[in-house]
């Protein structure tokens, strides 16, 4: 799943996969679905071949189960989540060595996008938190496409206007950030087409 031949470290299952696969298309997501994990999972690969990790396995299975539970509107996505990974490696990899508890961590943390310092969490937390919001530095039609899913997401679930007013206050408190990327990596990677992007969508508003 990654053009670096440091990683992924772990060969998975095959019925883990299908799990990942069933669980990642309830409900029907937009964005939120298998494709980001792996897209994320693939920004981890080029950790992998930079930066490095402490951590790698742990690193990869976060990858693939931060968003394994996802209901939008819920606040509790991160730690069912986090809690679903942790079972997956008691039952599929129980001799692999994972620290369970650092991934546990790593995938609730990112409940926590765009109000975190890096002095906060550690380098393989910071990096991470990164490689989830590298689609804020996607080329522009990519970007555009991962706003609307996520407005699609929320339909239905909250009125348009508030989806809307939330979606601006979060856009607008990330370019105030002094750092919207929490490692040196990600910052130098990703900071400034990031806030090309997070510019753009505000002047031309937020639907």
């Amino acid at each position: 799943m990654s053009d670096s031949p440091l990683f992924p470290p772990l060969q998975l299952p095959a019925p883990m996969l299908e799990q990942l696969r069933a669980l990642h298309a309830q409900p029907p997501r937009a964005y939120h679905h298998f494709g980001h994990a792996q897209a994320v999972l693939q920004h981890c690969g080029q950790v992998a071949a930079g930066p490095g990790w402490q951590q790698p396995a742990v690193a990869q299975l976060a990858a693939l189960y931060h968003d394994a539970v996802y209901v939008p509107g819920r606040s509790d996505n991160e730690a069912r989540s986090a809690a679903l990974a942790a079972q997956a490696v008691a039952r599929w990899l129980p001799d692999a060595g994972i620290d369970v508890p650092a991934l546990v961590r790593m995938i609730e943390l990112t409940a926590r996008h765009g109000q975190l310092e890096p002095s906060q969490v550690s380098t393989d937390q910071a990096l991470f938190l990164d490689c989830d919001m590298a689609i804020l530095a996607a080329p522009w039609p990519v970007f555009s496409r991962y706003d609307a899913d996520i407005a699609s997401e929320f339909a239905g679930v909250v009125p348009r206007w508030l989806f809307a007013w939330r979606r601006r206050a979060f856009l607008k408190a990330l370019l105030k950030r002094p750092r919207i990327y929490l490692s040196d990596w990600g910052h130098g990677c990703f900071d400034a087409p990031a806030r090309a992007n997070l510019s753009r969508r505000l002047l031309q508003g937020v639907a």
